[in-house]
C-alpha cells in the first residue's frame, strides 16, 4: 500500500494552518506554556507573558499522563475551560494532550490542536479517533520508537482522512541517563526528507533540564525544525509538573530573541502574530 506520509505520495511540503498560523512553511512558529494547567491564575499569567514575548500558540496540559499514580493528573475539563478562556483573551490558539478515546470529543471542543503524546504513540484506537476528529494533530514520537515505527503510527491518523499532522521530536530513551532523554536532532532533517509533514521539536522533554533548553532550541532551528514547543511556567519552582525543565518567562523572552537570529542565519524568520491587547 502507498504511504500517505511519504514524500513520494506528496512531493510538496504540507502546511498545517492553525487559525492563520502556517506550520511547515518558511516561517518558524513557537508553542509555549506550562506543562500542566494548575489553576486559572497560573495559566493566565503565563499565557500573557509568553504571548508578549512572541509565542504563537499556547500549550497547557489538562490531562497529564504521569509515571506515578500519586502525581498531579491535571484538572480535566476545568483546565480545558481555562485554556479556552486564555485563548480568547490572548488571541493564541491552544494545544493540549488527549489520553483516551473517550476524551477526544471533549478535548476537540475546547482546543485548536489535539496532541498525541509519546506514551500514546502506539495507542492505535486513539490515533484513529484523532484521524476522525479533523482537528490538527500534534503527534509526538514515542520515547522508544524507531523512525519507521513513528511514521507507520502517523499513517493511522492520515488513513482516517486527517492530513493536518505535525510531527514532534521530543527525545528518545537511550543507555545514557545524563539527561531525561536523548534529544535526537538528527531526526529533523531525516523526517523533512522522508515526509511532507511539518516537523517541530520539544527540547523541554528532550532534555528535562531548563538550562539546556535554550541551546537545544537554537540547535533545533538550525537543524531545520519548523517550530519549537517549550515549557514555560510563571513560577517553575512551585510547578506541580516538570518544573525542573520549565523556563522562567524572562528566559523565554530572551530565547525568542536568540532563535530569531538563528532563523535569520538559515534564511528563515519567526512568525509574528498580530498584537492584541492583553
Amino acid at each position: 500500500m502507498p504511504s500517505r506520509v511519504d514524500r513520494k505520495s506528496k512531493p510538496e511540503a504540507t502546511q498545517v494552518n492553525i487559525s492563520g498560523i502556517p506550520i511547515g512553511g518558511p516561517e518558524v512558529i513557537i508553542i509555549a506554556g506550562p506543562c500542566a494547567i494548575e489553576n486559572r491564575e497560573q495559566l493566565f499569567e503565563t499565557a500573557k507573558l509568553v504571548h508578549a514575548a512572541g509565542a504563537n500558540i499556547l500549550r497547557g496540559g489538562a490531562f497529564k499522563p504521569r509515571t506515578s499514580p500519586y502525581s498531579f493528573q491535571g484538572l480535566g475539563e476545568e483546565g480545558l475551560k481555562y485554556l479556552e478562556e486564555a485563548s480568547k483573551e490572548t488571541g493564541m490558539p491552544v494545544v493540549t494532550e488527549v489520553l483516551d478515546t473517550r476524551q477526544m470529543e471533549l478535548v476537540c471542543k475546547y482546543t485548536d490542536i489535539v496532541q498525541i503524546g509519546s506514551r500514546s504513540m502506539h495507542n492505535y484506537p486513539l490515533l484513529k479517533e484523532a484521524g476522525k476528529c479533523m482537528k490538527p494533530v500534534l503527534f509526538k514520537r514515542g520515547m522508544m520508537a524507531t523512525v519507521e515505527e513513528y511514521l507507520l503510527a502517523a499513517e493511522y491518523i492520515l488513513c482516517e482522512g486527517n492530513q493536518d499532522v505535525i510531527l514532534c521530536e521530543r527525545g528518545i530513551r537511550t543507555f545514557d541517563n545524563s539527561t531525561r532523554f536523548t534529544l535526537d536532532l538528527s531526526v529533523v532533517p531525516l523526517l523533512k526528507r522522508l515526509t511532507h509533514l511539518p516537523v517541530i521539536v520539544d527540547p523541554s522533554h528532550g532534555t528535562g533540564l531548563s538550562w539546556m533548553v535554550p541551546a537545544m532550541t537554537k540547535a533545533a532551528i538550525a537543524a531545520g525544525a519548523d517550530g519549537i514547543m517549550v515549557e514555560v511556567h510563571n513560577k517553575p519552582l512551585d510547578a506541580l509538573s516538570d518544573g525542573q525543565q520549565s523556563l522562567y518567562p524572562e528566559d523565554f523572552a530572551q530565547l525568542v530573541k536568540d532563535i530569531e537570529k538563528v532563523a535569520k542565519a538559515i534564511g528563515r524568520k519567526l512568525f509574528h502574530h498580530k498584537q492584541s491587547p492583553v
